[in-house]
């Protein structure tokens, strides 16, 4: 059964879409979606608080650039904080994905 929710930990799935390629607001939602098969879904209402955030620690910075239709597009840009952040996190999702794993094998 697919949910679509707010997910615990946007900024852990920020990061590494940044650490893919830097890219701009509705294009990383669009990538969540794709990557995922839409069971999970970004709204703009939680994402552009959490580049905000991201961009007041110095784990993203931003930029502007104009797209070849011509339309200027803020595009984010993972810095080296933010991929020290992404490891960390990273871990800690790891860390708690095998607690999960353990409980559910219980048996």
């Amino acid at each position: 059964m697919r949910q679509k929710q707010a997910m615990e930990h946007t900024s852990l799935v920020v990061l590494h879409l940044l650490s893919v390629a830097d890219m701009y607001g509705y294009e990383m939602i669009a990538a969540l979606e794709k990557r995922c098969d839409s069971t999970f879904t970004m709204k703009e209402g939680t994402l552009y608080p959490i580049l905000r955030g991201l961009e007041n620690s110095g784990a993203v910075t931003a930029y502007r650039q104009v797209s070849p239709a011509g339309r200027e597009r803020k595009y984010y840009h993972l810095t080296e904080r933010g991929r020290k952040q992404l490891a960390e996190e990273t871990r800690q999702w790891r860390a708690y994905e095998g607690a999960i794993n353990a409980v559910l094998s219980m048996g």
